[in-house]
C-alpha cells in the first residue's frame, strides 16, 4: 500500500511537471510566432533579416535586452522589446535555441 502510494505521488509530480513544461513551450511558442512576419517560420528567416533558430539562449536574451534599453538601436526591434518580460525573453530564447 505504502509502495503504490509513494508511486502515485511521484508519478503525479512528474505528470504535473510535464504539462508545465507543455504550458510553458505552448506560451513560448505562442510568443514566437509574433516574431515569425519578420524573422521567418520558426525563426528561420529568409531574407536578410536575422535568423533566430538556434541563436543562443543568453544572446537572444542579451539582444532583446539592449532592443529595450535602447543600447542597440533599432525602430521596429525597439518597440517589439518593450512588450516583453525577462522571463518571457528567457522562454523565446529557450524556444528559438531548440530549433535547428
Amino acid at each position: 500500500m505504502k509502495k503504490s502510494l509513494a508511486f502515485a505521488l511521484i508519478a503525479a509530480g512528474v505528470l504535473g511537471a510535464v504539462a508545465q513544461a507543455q504550458a510553458v513551450d505552448t506560451r513560448a511558442r505562442f510568443m514566437a510566432a509574433n516574431c515569425a512576419y519578420c524573422h521567418g517560420p520558426d525563426g528561420k528567416s529568409r531574407g536578410a533579416i536575422p535568423s533566430l533558430a538556434g541563436l543562443d539562449k543568453g544572446y537572444f536574451v542579451d539582444q532583446m535586452k539592449a532592443f529595450r534599453d535602447g543600447s542597440r538601436p533599432n525602430t521596429v526591434m525597439s518597440k517589439h522589446a518593450q512588450g516583453y518580460t525577462d522571463a518571457e525573453y528567457a522562454a523565446l530564447g529557450a524556444w528559438f535555441a531548440a530549433i535547428k
